[in-house]
């Protein structure tokens, strides 16, 4: 602790709130710049359905959902249109305040016509999201389940996923949404901070009962009844990692903002809390994406009124220490270096030769006993017969196996098919010009499609103006960011899907997109090659 403040910089920083509570520049920090922004509900749901619009079978796992106010008419109209088709579809919504958390605001509608149009639904935009009516009960309750997910590298990536969850009940049994029971919150919400104030909510020392318990519980429950539990864990990193896939374009915007290429500046990586709903079916759903996700491991006890005590959280505490231990083992500054350490002065150095020699002198390994001076590992070649001495253990070995597992690059090769909005990003980064913005000029709209040269007889550059301005009036309409001017990312994606759509007329969208990239990729290196050609001369 330094209550005085410190003048050396740190290997890591450990932040509060976001990536901006200090100013940082070098070492690591544990946001991500951008973050808190990109998972708001709004954001998340907007990325969300791009994907969906690209990729409909693989991100059916995030809700039917309409953004509030601006798309109360289209939803109005596509409920009206879904009822009239299917007579018998009683559906329910949920209404979710964007900047809203801990279960704030949140209600339950039966119809378009029940949204509290009051004058906050213009100055709090919300999400209506269809609701899940046929959640997977457990002593007939309705939970969901929060999952820790680490984010330690954006480029390139990398994901890693703790092995254990909680599970965060609701506090009364329950029953698919009625005009009468919509208002029951401790039936329908599984928020933590709402369900504690239920006179059925049950502190518990056991990680397997209560309110609140471990995911690995459930899941042993769940195998006990015959359910396939390892297509359940294959189903939820899936959706992780295809999450994560439709937010890293944005990230990538903002972290090339904060942090540009080529100056000195902090790495970043980020825990980040996933809440996900299993249905009937053991069909993982994805309710949203945390970017701050409670940490605490105690609670509030009321020793008398208005006198509170915190006390010890047995479940909270299995999971999140070790989330939060095995974090810092995985960015540890000193590990590479006492990796390479080891390997320059260890090798694989037979033990006879390690006595009182330089590590210029160090021979080749030859078969026999191997001990690596700095964790004390042993090989022990066949036939070898060597006394060794004792020896003090290392840090690591004194720690529990991970609780992280790692899911990407591990199975990148499953999901690099939809890295697709990844490299429109990459092109909108490419012409963004000025360093430290996040919109793109006319300027440089301009110049993307000069230097893809996607201008032709039937698509002006006058043409290619009107889009520009259309789309970015549009978008920025909609109140998201007035610090600058121009065309944001998701602006930016929606006129090239537009643009992929004139040119490859007849294939899917997704084919369009990509054939509209590869187009993009293949010309812009042509004319970077003509260019150091011409550096050449």
């Amino acid at each position: 602790q330094f209550p005085f403040g410190r003048r050396l910089p740190c290997d890591i920083y450990w932040h509060g709130v976001s990536f901006h509570d200090n100013n940082i520049f070098s070492g690591q920090v544990n946001k991500f710049p951008g973050m808190m922004e990109t998972v708001r509900k709004i954001t998340l749901s907007r990325a969300m359905r791009t994907m969906q619009d690209l990729f409909p079978l693989e991100y059916n796992f995030y809700p039917r959902s309409w953004i509030l106010p601006e798309e109360l008419p289209l939803f109005v109209a596509e409920v009206r249109m879904m009822k009239d088709s299917n007579p018998s579809w009683k559906p329910t919504f949920i209404v979710k305040p964007d900047g809203g958390c801990q279960g704030d605001g949140i209600y339950l509608i039966k119809d378009p016509s029940d949204i509290r149009l009051t004058g906050s639904i213009q100055s709090r935009p919300a999400v209506v999201q269809e609701y899940i009516c046929k959640p997977l009960l457990v002593d007939k309750l309705k939970f969901d389940i929060r999952l820790y997910v680490l984010l330690k590298s954006l480029e390139p990536l990398e994901i890693y996923i703790a092995k254990d969850g909680l599970s965060r009940f609701c506090t009364e049994p329950y029953q698919e949404p009625t005009l009468k029971n919509l208002h029951q919150v401790f039936m329908h919400l599984t928020n933590y901070s709402l369900n504690i104030h239920s006179g059925n909510f049950i502190h518990s020392d056991s990680v397997n009962t209560g309110s609140k318990r471990t995911f690995s519980s459930i899941l042993c429950r769940l195998s006990s009844r015959g359910a396939d539990v390892k297509k359940l864990w294959s189903d939820i990193i899936s959706l992780v990692i295809k999450t994560i896939i439709a937010l890293t374009p944005e990230l990538k915007v903002y972290y090339q903002s904060d942090i540009p290429a080529g100056k000195p500046g902090p790495t970043c990586f980020q825990i980040l809390g996933f809440d996900i709903l299993l249905m009937k079916n053991l069909k993982p759903m994805l309710l949203e994406v945390n970017a701050n996700p409670s940490m605490r491991i105690e609670h509030e006890q009321e020793l008398s009124p208005g006198v509170f005590e915190n006390v010890p959280s047995p479940v909270d505490e299995e999971v999140k220490v070790a989330v939060i231990r095995d974090t810092l083992r995985l960015v540890d500054p000193l590990k590479k270096k006492r990796k390479d350490t080891h390997t320059l002065v260890c090798g694989s150095v037979p033990m006879a030769g390690l006595a009182g020699m330089s590590s210029e002198a160090l021979p080749e390994p030859t078969p026999s006993a191997v001990l690596c001076r700095r964790c004390q590992s042993l090989e022990q070649a066949p036939g070898a017969r060597q006394e060794l001495p004792d020896a003090p253990p290392s840090p690591e070995a004194a720690l529990p196996s991970l609780c992280l597992k790692q899911v990407f690059p591990k199975y990148a090769k499953q999901f690099s098919y939809l890295r697709l909005v990844d490299r429109v990003a990459a092109l909108f980064i490419h012409f963004l010009g000025v360093k430290g913005t996040t919109k793109l000029g006319p300027t440089g709209f301009r110049t993307f499609i000069r230097n893809c040269k996607l201008s032709n007889s039937n698509f002006s550059m006058a043409a290619v103006d009107i889009l520009y301005i259309d789309i970015t009036r549009r978008w920025n309409s909609m109140g998201l960011d007035h610090k600058e001017s121009g065309m944001c990312l998701q602006a930016f994606v929606e006129a090239f899907f537009c643009l992929a759509q004139k040119k490859y007329k007849s294939l899917p969208l997704h084919e369009q997109v990509a054939s509209l990239v590869e187009l993009c990729e293949c010309r812009l290196a042509a004319l970077h090659g003509k260019r150091l050609a011409w550096g050449c001369h």
